[in-house]
């Protein structure tokens, strides 16, 4: 692997860990309960995995601030946003859909375009980076702070006006899931096919607070930029993100800390989480040179878009192909091997280690024979 001298290359390790845990987190397995870390806080509360998703759309914004200087016009900035935008949007969208058949009664079955889910992850993340982009280009750092405090009183006004009175903070009852439901139907939603009511986690309203990790991430980068790699930045670090996390746990005793309403608390504590892992991370690999591990994350980091999308077309794949009646390949291999070699919550821990190794194979293959997809 050949990397540029001046690349940060703790941005790449922070990227390559956070593909690494959300290929894990998305692929538990089966024929038993999920290993309860690798599994969402139900509602309320937060859990290891919920910090996956928000550590992408901060390194997204970390991104941001190493690349604003390349951009020598608004006119080639807003080229490249749109079209960035555009074709994550599309990608996740076509994901979702994908593969546009399903079996039905012994016969295949065209999906339904008036059945698909808009939203998404990728469409968050593409959502996400062009307000992210558009704010960041154009306001300074101060006005981007206070556009977040805005983002993240706002949504919290939002739902206390707006959502059904007493239920405010529940899942059918809050505001953002009523304006999901009120501008693209239940069909057009998260678990639309009848395992659970109609909700979508990547909603449109709760965006808004989602916005400030790619913003807190372009922050963190933009300071460090600034400041350079040094055991200043990183004291800096860990004291803004303990700080983050401090004013996220108080305010969450008002404003319940859940990622699937993605709560401004939510936001602020995960920040102040990435802010500090960036931290440690910064002091164990720039200066004190701790190398163990970083060959292996890199993998991912540098190809992490691929490299997350060929993970869920494979498991897409595996839950496509049938290996007996009902019973799918998928199914079929934690039944047969990992159940039985690792009974129970550690075979399907086993089973999503394997599949990432599985896909940081496929990318090493990649970065051996030097494919690396940008956007």
């Amino acid at each position: 692997m050949e990397l540029s001298s001046n690349r940060f290359i703790t941005l790449d390790i922070f990227r390559g860990m956070t593909i690494c845990f959300m290929i894990i987190v998305n692929s538990p397995g089966s024929g038993a309960v999920q290993w309860a870390p690798l599994d969402h806080a139900l509602w309320f509360g937060f859990t290891p995995t919920d910090l996956v998703f928000p550590s992408f759309l901060f390194a997204v914004g970390n991104a941001l601030s190493f690349s604003k200087k390349k951009f020598e016009s608004d006119g080639a900035f807003l080229s490249k946003i749109f079209r960035r935008t555009v074709i994550i949007f599309m990608l996740g969208y076509l994901l979702s859909w994908f593969p546009f058949m399903h079996r039905e009664e012994g016969s295949w079955a065209f999906n339904a375009i008036s059945h698909t889910r808009i939203l998404g992850v990728l469409q968050r993340i593409a959502l996400c980076y062009f307000f992210g982009s558009l704010i960041v280009h154009y306001c300074s750092k101060k006005t981007a702070v206070i556009i977040s405090v805005f983002l993240l009183l706002g949504y919290w006004a939002f739902l206390l006006l707006f959502g059904q009175p007493g239920l405010e903070y529940t899942m059918m009852g809050n505001a953002s899931n009523l304006l999901d439901v009120f501008l693209l139907g239940t069909d057009h939603l998260y678990n639309q096919h009848g395992h659970a009511p109609a909700f979508d986690p990547e909603g449109i309203l709760s965006t808004l607070p989602s916005i400030v990790n790619v913003i807190g991430g372009y922050l963190a980068g933009a300071y460090i930029q600034h400041k350079g790699r040094n055991y200043e930045s990183v004291a800096n670090l860990l004291l803004y993100g303990v700080l983050l996390i401090g004013i996220a746990l108080f305010w969450g005793q008002f404003f319940p800390i859940a990622k699937k309403l993605w709560t401004s608390p939510f936001s602020l504590l995960t920040i102040g989480l990435d802010m500090v892992i960036i931290g440690i991370l910064i002091y164990a690999v720039e200066l004190k040179k701790i190398n163990w591990g970083t060959r292996f994350l890199l993998v991912f980091g540098v190809n992490s878009l691929a490299i997350y999308l060929l993970s869920e077309l494979i498991l897409i794949c595996m839950e496509l192909i049938w290996i007996q009646p009902h019973v799918s390949l998928y199914n079929w291999i934690n039944a047969v091997f990992y159940q039985r070699i690792f009974p129970g919550a550690f075979g399907t821990l086993v089973f999503a280690i394997c599949f990432m190794l599985l896909c940081w194979l496929l990318g090493y293959v990649m970065d051996k024979r030097k494919i690396y997809i940008k956007i």
